[in-house]
């Protein structure tokens, strides 16, 4: 028996771990990516005096799924939490920490923003029933925007679901993007009631909301891939799929392999490529999910007088390059710096605004660090070193109506034998997300 997993990624990764558990050694397990290495957006890389994430560089603790699959491949004990320091978003050339008592900025009540966004509308009012219906949708900027005004929205959940997204809250599903935000707004009647129930559900469990791999994130890949034991195939692009005689066939690298089940752990564009000839209704649903693409500058800066923060979020309407800044050394104390210097990480690129990813490692690296001065409100000295990171249609963009678009494809592909996907492209991003994804796809395939 043999099941091919097309991606790599971290759900390709928990798929085949999942498959392994539960089918034993006896199935071979293949696993294709057409990358150079395993992990997807889930890497570490060296830097001066240590090492810094080049991708995902954290995952939620609240959802137990990444945490259960680092305790089930034996980094339990190198499980880390970020520092308590505050974030901030840098708005009218200061550094506001991010209120306390919000939803993906949306606050639980209005005057713990007004330092940010000002007096905030009064609209939000009981019109007596639930502000969404059963199975609605609806962009999260149209929602707040009509409840609690621009500002609100510009300043506070535009940059929030930018740091995660690289998005903009008018074109993001608020099923999709916030989900526990959109189940009480079915029951909820105003926006801030919605908010406080969300908020409560978050905070009952207590504890860390992050955590990271001691050692960095790519730790977690190489455990999963000598827990899972697959056959890997780096550098293979998968060509075709098709079924023929009650068996896939997938064509790599010139040649069909036979599989009596398949899971395709890869974009929402390659997935319905390969899906075309195959189920063209689950092609066409998931066929029309875009993605917007970052750039990570890193820098290792000495003699920083860096704000005691974990980093910031810039608003788009502040009008830099820069959206986002980690400040690894304080966020990661684990990291224990020795050489004094403070290692940075800025993200570029918002979707629909790709020019900046344009200009070359050392023009965008330029931009970054003068850019990081103005924010900081003095010149950041010249580093010491510096990284420049491309990830290209890295981040999928649910506009509303994804996860009924999803379902779709899902219910299309039931019909057929031993075919799943998986992946940040229907299930949301994050590892914890990417995780539980990927052994959902393979809880399916066993279960049928």
């Amino acid at each position: 028996m043999r099941v091919v997993i097309v991606g790599a990624g971290i759900a390709g990764l928990s798929a085949a771990l999942r498959l392994r558990d539960t089918l034993g050694s006896s199935p071979e397990i293949t696993l294709i990516d057409q990358a150079p290495l395993a992990g997807g957006k889930v890497r570490t890389g060296p830097a001066p005096d240590g090492y810094l994430e080049t991708g995902a560089e954290t995952f939620l603790f609240t959802d137990p799924a990444a945490a259960d699959l680092a305790e089930r491949v034996g980094l339990g004990d190198a499980l880390r939490h970020p520092a308590p320091v505050p974030a901030a978003l840098a708005v009218g050339g200061r550094l506001v920490p991010v209120p306390r008592g919000t939803v993906m900025g949306i606050p639980t009540d209005p005057a713990a923003v007004t330092d940010i966004a000002g007096p905030v509308s009064e609209a939000d009012q009981d019109a007596g029933r639930p502000l969404l219906g059963t199975d609605e949708d609806i962009a999260v900027g149209a929602l707040v925007r009509k409840r609690l005004g621009e500002r609100v929205v510009d300043l506070l959940v535009d940059p929030l679901l930018g740091g995660v997204y690289a998005g903009r809250a008018d074109e993001l599903s608020l099923a999709a993007t916030v989900p526990a935000l959109a189940a009480a707004c079915r029951t909820e009647h105003t926006l801030t009631g919605a908010a406080r129930v969300a908020l409560a559900q978050r905070t009952a469990a207590g504890g860390p909301v992050f955590a990271t791999i001691e050692g960095g994130m790519s730790r977690l890949v190489d455990a999963v891939i000598a827990a899972a034991r697959p056959d890997l195939r780096l550098g293979a692009p998968v060509r075709e799929l098709r079924r023929t005689g009650g068996r896939w066939l997938v064509g790599v690298d010139g040649q069909a392999i036979e599989a009596e089940a398949v899971v395709l752990a890869v974009p929402s564009r390659p997935a319905a490529r390969l899906l075309t000839g195959v189920c063209p209704p689950a092609a066409n649903a998931i066929g029309v999910l875009d993605y917007a693409s970052v750039a990570l500058v890193a820098f290792a800066v000495p003699d920083a007088r860096l704000p005691e923060l974990s980093g910031f979020l810039v608003p788009a309407s502040e009008g830099y390059a820069v959206k986002a800044l980690t400040i690894f050394t304080t966020k990661w104390p684990h990291l224990g710096r020795h050489d004094g210097s403070a290692l940075l990480r800025a993200s570029v690129g918002r979707y629909g605004e790709a020019e900046v990813l344009h200009r070359s490692d050392d023009e965008l690296a330029a931009l970054v660090h003068a850019e990081l001065g103005q924010l900081l409100g003095r010149p950041l000295p010249a580093p010491t070193w510096s990284r420049v990171t491309r990830w290209g249609g890295a981040l999928p963009q649910y506009a509303p109506g994804h996860l009924d678009r999803v379902a779709t494809a899902r219910a299309a592909l039931a019909d057929l034998p031993g075919i799943a996907v998986a992946g940040a492209a229907y299930d949301g991003v994050g590892i914890a997300a990417c995780v539980r994804s990927g052994t959902a796809a393979a809880c399916a395939l066993t279960a049928r």
